[in-house]
């Protein structure tokens, strides 16, 4: 009984699917069903239920799924200690993150990180949310980097920085004018207004809908993207504005190429936010390099607000405040907070 077998059982009952399983252990369908033929062959016990639609586990699949996770995480753990052992510096952190949390902001971490654990290495891949997901569940990756995510049966969710959404325009919109004029744009403001808009399938995109229409507003959707950088560039061409992370937008309001205004509220209503969180697979074991990145990550001050868009104006008194870019301080226990209830972070 090897421990490959035993990974491909895990994948295929976690993804609840043959080919989903199949794919995150980068074999072929047919493969991962003989593994777990096999394994069944082997322990003379029926582990899946293929009776049923979908299957299920069996008693007995339940318990050997139990164990089974145990013995990949420990054999895994065992691999890295010797790797250690044959380089006492060498701990390397697998990150998955979303496309729009940029290198330039995840590479100031990542020097901490070197700086601060001298052969420490940080291997990260940017990616879909979905595969992000994946990766984090199949131990793929230590950890990923998401946005409106929660913990759940499978994951765990730290929660690590709430960034600001704002209206991104052309330096001749008349958003740009109501920026600098009226310190931002107020949500009715926003109607009939050319939009470029992230895909529907996204998070982000539902609580912006949401957001739009519990103010009662409709907007025009010129086109879909399912990338910020992509949205920027629609943007900056004059197809339409925006409402994006304030984050994503400090290059371009650097260069002048683009505004950012506020989204002014009516007192007491939060502000739109994304909120990103640090994910891991439930339950997993961190080895002390992934929960000193964890802990750098929320302790950190590598990420310096905006620049201002225009000059300080005066703000409407019923505006909101802008909303904060950094979680509250957290425990000495890196792992301790999870995500519960939205709240004000949509």
């Amino acid at each position: 009984m090897h421990v490959e077998t035993l990974s491909i059982f895990c994948e295929v009952v976690r993804h609840g699917s043959f080919s989903r399983g199949a794919l995150a252990s980068s074999v072929s369908q047919s493969a991962a069903s003989q593994a777990v033929r096999q394994l069944e062959k082997q322990l003379g016990a029926q582990l899946i239920d293929r009776s049923k639609r979908p299957w299920e586990l069996t008693a007995e699949g339940e318990i050997f799924f139990k164990g089974c996770q145990e013995i990949v995480e420990r054999y895994h753990e065992l691999e890295d200690a010797v790797r250690r052992r044959q380089n006492p510096a060498g701990h390397t952190v697998r990150l998955a993150s979303i496309y729009s949390v940029g290198l330039q902001h995840l590479s100031r971490y990542i020097d901490q990180f070197r700086a601060r654990v001298p052969g420490a290495a940080v291997d990260l891949e940017y990616m879909h949310p979905d595969q992000v997901r994946a990766r984090v569940l199949s131990d793929q990756s230590d950890l990923g980097l998401l946005s409106f995510v929660s913990s759940g049966r499978e994951l765990t969710a730290i929660p690590w920085k709430n960034q600001a959404m704002v209206v991104a325009c052309t330096p001749d919109h008349r958003f740009a004018r109501l920026a600098t004029n009226h310190g931002g744009v107020r949500p009715h403001e926003l109607a009939g207004e050319r939009f470029v808009a992230l895909d529907r399938a996204l998070p982000a995109r539902r609580e912006i809908d949401k957001f739009l229409r519990r103010h009662d507003v409709e907007v025009e959707i010129a086109a879909e993207f399912d990338n910020i950088e992509t949205i920027k560039q629609a943007v900056d061409e004059d197809a339409g504005v925006a409402i994006l992370p304030e984050p994503t937008l400090r290059r371009e309001v650097r260069r002048g190429t683009l505004i950012q205004a506020r989204l002014l509220l009516p007192v007491g209503e939060p502000p739109l936010v994304r909120p990103l969180s640090i994910v891991h697979r439930r339950k997993r074991r961190l080895n002390p390099a992934v929960t000193e990145f964890i802990r750098l990550l929320r302790n950190s001050t590598a990420d310096a607000p905006a620049e201002p868009v225009s000059r300080p104006t005066a703000v409407a008194v019923d505006a909101a405040p802008p909303a904060s870019t950094q979680t509250p301080p957290p425990s000495d226990d890196p792992t301790a907070a999870v995500v519960g209830a939205r709240g004000a972070l949509l």
